[in-house]
């Protein structure tokens, strides 16, 4: 009941809706209960009894209850349908806002398709409740309970009589189903629209974040989620319009009971008009009744989905904003970690111990180590994706968490080594980060990343749309797109992660020499499989098991007896990349040099 009263919580801001559907429900059970009341007295009094100039005044009553039954009901159905619509609307995006802002650490620890049915099936789910459930539950009870007790204290032998006509009525009921299932289709449609796009997003989180685009996305996603809601208004009035029908078959079922109220009128134990006003309130205690099994499993399943929701909901982030976080202008590049000691949650084991180092504005450093080793953790902590749990991460001289984290993402151009590009032209994709960047801006970031004259060869040239994730493109071809994309940012930090990894030794060398041009003056870090792409590094830093266990030029470390120098050496002889295999190979031959040195 806590989880549903917090559901029930989200109809606060429509209480012109909820109060026009309540009032349609109380009048609706009236006007119920009035037609069989004055149709007992129309046959009773002014047929039976002769009393004629009742007779036109009680059919023009039963006339006009009718009509506002059939328009109570109207208004009943589509105001609750609205409120239903209306509270997901917000519930949906107040979700999807609420994922931008969770921390990388959650999403480390969870599935996307389970975060994907708590936003699509898990809310839908809530919103039947809203619009159907809530009100016919309340409905449902309120009549079952009222009529049921008026009908065994009017004739309990005939009330029983009612059961055997509660099958045929299901299946009635059922066939009509399947002929109103087909309205929803659209609905659908424009469902997995917007379910695609969610999960375009969701995959694409960490472009999203470096380039600080998170209310653009948004934008994109409400935009979505209002032609869903347009379409979903369209099925409701359809619904509405059709629903009143299926009493009008309920109705037609009471009359397998009239043999047995007939004889108990012939031989004078009940009147005629009680007679019809028991048929018609038999037709309406059927509708409730089999309304309400279905109705108490919806709320159930209400119940658990608005549960998952809200645990949702209930995730904080663990990467906190300070209300005096300080906007960082015109960041100058220069990196500092001060004793950094991390841990993922999921394992509690240290990836990076006491890790220092420095990196003045415009100088380039390249990491090295075997996987695990720290490398990605190191890069990850710089725009704040996540925090240290010891230690400081500081730019410019300011801690990270006294920045905004929008300035702080801003200052770093990301090229990840998983790819991620969105199902939109190579032009807009490279312009995602900037989108005032001029088709001229686009272009030279693409040249400076060789990949402009295979932009050209396609079909639209730059107006190509490429699919899911770029589909349609290399790998080496996708890594030169987020090249340039990073590179159109023009950030005063530029991560490279292993960026050049797809690519074969002749894209890589021409990479490499537009890298050296765009790198000039920016703060960069480089994570590669062949120390080839890090020899020119104004320091290079070698990480073993969450620890910087060397740090220099390449000229200094190949001159220094340890993992570097190995390292080279596999590689010069075997042109082997930085495989793991390697890479314990190289620290084996490193401790056993440094063994024989000590016994020496």
């Amino acid at each position: 009941m806590k989880t549903i009263w917090r559901l029930l919580s989200y109809l606060k801001p429509y209480p012109g809706w909820l109060l026009l559907s309540n009032l349609s429900m109380v009048g609706l059970v009236l006007m119920s209960f009035a037609i069989p009341w004055l149709t007992r007295y129309v046959i009773d009094m002014a047929i039976i009894d002769e009393q004629w100039h009742l007779l036109l005044p009680l059919s023009l009553g039963i006339v006009g209850a009718g009509l506002m039954h059939g328009l109570l009901f109207f208004v009943r159905r589509y105001s609750s349908a609205i409120i239903g619509q209306l509270v997901i609307f917000d519930l949906r995006n107040q979700l999807y806002r609420h994922l931008h802002d969770l921390p990388f650490s959650f999403y480390d620890r969870s599935q996307t398709g389970e975060i994907m049915s708590r936003v699509t099936q898990d809310v839908e789910t809530m919103r039947r409740f809203l619009a159907f459930g809530l009100v016919n539950l309340v409905r449902s009870l309120l009549m079952s309970i009222g009529i049921m007790t008026f009908l065994l204290f009017i004739n309990w032998r005939l009330t029983l009589v009612v059961l055997v006509t509660v099958p045929p009525l299901l299946l009635t009921i059922r066939a009509f189903a399947t002929q109103v299932r087909p309205m929803y289709r659209r609905v659908q449609e424009e469902l997995a629209s917007l379910t695609a796009v969610l999960q375009e997003n969701i995959a694409g989180l960490r472009v999203i974040r470096s380039f600080a685009r998170e209310e653009h996305e948004i934008e994109k996603f409400e935009s979505k989620h209002r032609d869903y809601l347009v379409q979903n208004l369209g099925a409701i009035r359809r619904w509405s319009f059709f629903f009143p029908l299926m009493n009008m078959i309920t109705a037609m079922g009471t009359v397998m009971i009239l043999w047995y109220g007939g004889r108990q009128v012939i031989a004078g134990e009940m009147t005629l008009g009680w007679l019809v006003a028991f048929n018609q309130y038999l037709a309406l205690l059927l509708g409730p009744l089999r309304m309400l099994g279905w109705l108490v499993n919806l709320t159930e399943r209400a119940s658990a989905s608005a549960t998952r929701v809200f645990e949702l909901l209930d995730t904080r982030s663990d990467i906190i904003e300070s209300p005096a976080a300080l906007h960082l202008d015109a960041p100058r590049g220069h990196v500092k970690f001060e004793g950094v000691w991390f841990s993922y949650r999921d394992t509690g084991d240290p990836v990076l111990t006491d890790v220092s180092f420095e990196s003045n504005p415009g100088e380039t450093i390249a990491l090295l180590g075997a996987t695990g080793s720290g490398k990605s953790t190191v890069i990850n902590l710089i725009p704040r994706f996540y925090d240290p749990d010891r230690g400081r991460v500081l730019l410019d001289g300011h801690d990270l968490r006294d920045l905004t984290i929008e300035s702080v993402r801003r200052s770093v151009g990301l090229v990840m080594q998983e790819t991620f590009l969105f199902s939109a032209p190579i032009a807009e994709n490279i312009a995602y980060g900037r989108r005032d960047a001029s088709r001229e801006d686009i272009e030279a970031a693409a040249k400076s990343a060789q990949i402009h004259d295979l932009i050209r060869e396609l079909p639209n040239g730059y107006d190509t749309v490429v699919g899911e994730r770029g589909v349609g493109l290399s790998g080496g071809q996708k890594q030169r797109v987020a090249i340039a994309r990073a590179l159109l940012l023009n950030p005063p930090i530029l991560i490279l992660d292993d960026s050049t990894s797809s690519v074969d030794a002749e894209t890589e060398h021409l990479i490499q020499e537009a890298l050296e041009r765009v790198m000039r003056g920016r703060t960069s870090f480089i994570i590669a499989q062949r120390l080839s792409s890090v020899r020119s590094a104004d320091q290079i830093m070698v990480l073993d098991r969450g620890r910087v266990v060397q740090r220099g030029t390449h000229s200094e470390l190949i001159r220094t007896p340890g993992i570097y120098r190995e390292i080279h050496q596999i590689q010069s002889a075997e042109s082997s990349d930085l495989t793991e295999e390697v890479f314990e190979r190289a620290r084996e031959k490193a401790l056993g040099s440094r063994r024989n040195r000590e016994e020496v």
